[in-house]
């Protein structure tokens, strides 16, 4: 799969792990961050090796909501746009676009044009979405999200892919007529948590998985029934398995691993045993979530960069 897309296969592939950073890159914790000196920092990322810069995709801010980066506060697409034309090489990424929220055909046409402009770029995170304010705002019943985003879904990719497609639904009617731009490509389409779908349709319509941080014991379990799915639909073929990973970096590199929600506070000596082990386990790219670090950003991206990423290299 994606054999000749050069983005792809540049940070996914069978039995490693490749790295990512979610956006914003700076401390922020519980406040509402300043959203200063992104650029600068996207390019420290590409230099230092870092293969992808994951953007979340949130309309409102919602005090209740435990996320006052509220996405990384810019609209995902315009800001993925941004950033891609201030690097060169590094993928972007959307973890993960809520697609009930966004009507398909005009989702078509923003993705068509952003992998155009930046080829091979673009790796798209899909999700039902869970913040209910965002739902409430656009009138969209969060109760009827699984429904929208199947339809969302097979509405978005077949006037992506197919010319002229003859295509009605409750988003629209296409008839003689045709999305432009096509892309010259296929976008690589990975499917976030369940989607509010079984597994077995997230084995079989999306490209790869991204999943909730676990412990390795417990990824290992939902890894193995994930490519257990994939088989029945697909074949002996690799899907590859995203997990985010909020982490706090101490500045002692000896520090043993401390579960902090959802994430670890660890020196790197030891984040570099635990990659190894969720490496081991098939987990073939994570999405490091620094905001609640205490240390300067800039360093611990550098010491990331220049101490823990060497040791994973394809």
């Amino acid at each position: 799969m994606y054999k000749e897309h050069n983005g792809y296969q540049k940070i996914l592939q069978e039995n490693q792990l490749s790295f990512g950073l979610t956006v914003p890159l700076e401390n922020y914790d519980k406040n509402t961050p300043t959203m200063e000196r992104q650029v600068e920092r996207a390019q420290l990322a590409e230099r230092l090796g870092f293969h992808c810069l994951w953007l979340q995709d949130v309309v409102l801010e919602d005090p209740s909501f435990e996320d006052p980066a509220t996405g990384q506060i810019y609209d995902s697409l315009i800001y993925m746009t941004y950033l891609a034309s201030h690097t060169s090489s590094i993928q972007l990424g959307t973890a993960a676009l809520v697609l009930p929220l966004r009507h398909p055909l005009r989702l078509a046409k923003e993705v068509a044009s952003i992998e155009r402009l930046f080829p091979e770029r673009l790796m798209l995170g899909i999700s039902s979405g869970d913040r209910r304010k965002d739902f409430e705002g656009l009138g969209i019943p969060i109760m009827e999200r699984s429904e929208w985003f199947r339809e969302a879904f097979h509405h978005f990719k077949k006037v992506l892919y197919e010319e002229f497609p003859p295509f009605e639904s409750s988003y629209g009617k296409m008839d003689k007529s045709n999305l432009v731009p096509k892309p010259t490509t296929q976008i690589p389409l990975f499917m976030t948590g369940y989607c509010q779908q079984s597994l077995d349709w997230v084995a079989e319509h999306g490209d790869g998985w991204m999943f909730y941080p676990q412990r390795p014991a417990q990824q290992k379990e939902t890894i193995r029934k994930y490519k257990k799915k994939v088989e029945v639909f697909h074949g002996d073929v690799f899907r590859p398995f995203f997990m985010p990973l909020p982490l706090e970096l101490t500045e002692d590199p000896e520090y043993p691993a401390e579960k902090i929600p959802a994430g670890y506070k660890v020196g790197r000596n030891g984040l570099k045993d635990l990659l190894e082990e969720y490496r081991s386990i098939g987990v073939n790219h994570i999405m490091f979530g620094l905001s609640k670090n205490e240390r300067p950003i800039q360093d611990i991206i550098q010491e990331l960069g220049e101490d823990v990423l060497p040791n994973f290299k394809f």
